[in-house]
């Protein structure tokens, strides 16, 4: 049987280039991605056409890819981390 905790999504990381890690909570990363769609539409994978709302897209975003190319040498890279006391 899996574990639920496998599934858990407690915080994020997010890279970026020339900054270091930052970790976000789901709600503040969601926050960050309607952020970048605002600021780069064009940036954009085709799927998230079907989608009306910056929440919608970033949920999408979120939770089915782990990058997004920008422009050159932009990008946003990130992952599903536990950070343990």
């Amino acid at each position: 049987m899996v574990d639920s905790i496998m599934y858990q999504e407690d915080y994020f990381v997010l890279l970026q280039p020339e900054q270091g890690e930052q970790f976000f909570t789901p709600t503040e990363l969601l926050l960050k991605l309607e952020q970048v769609i605002q600021s780069y539409p064009e940036s954009l994978p085709r799927e998230l056409n079907k989608y009306t709302t910056p929440r919608q897209k970033a949920e999408y975003l979120r939770d089915n890819f782990c990058q997004l190319d920008l422009e050159p040498g932009e990008y946003l890279e990130w992952y599903v981390v536990r950070l343990e006391k």
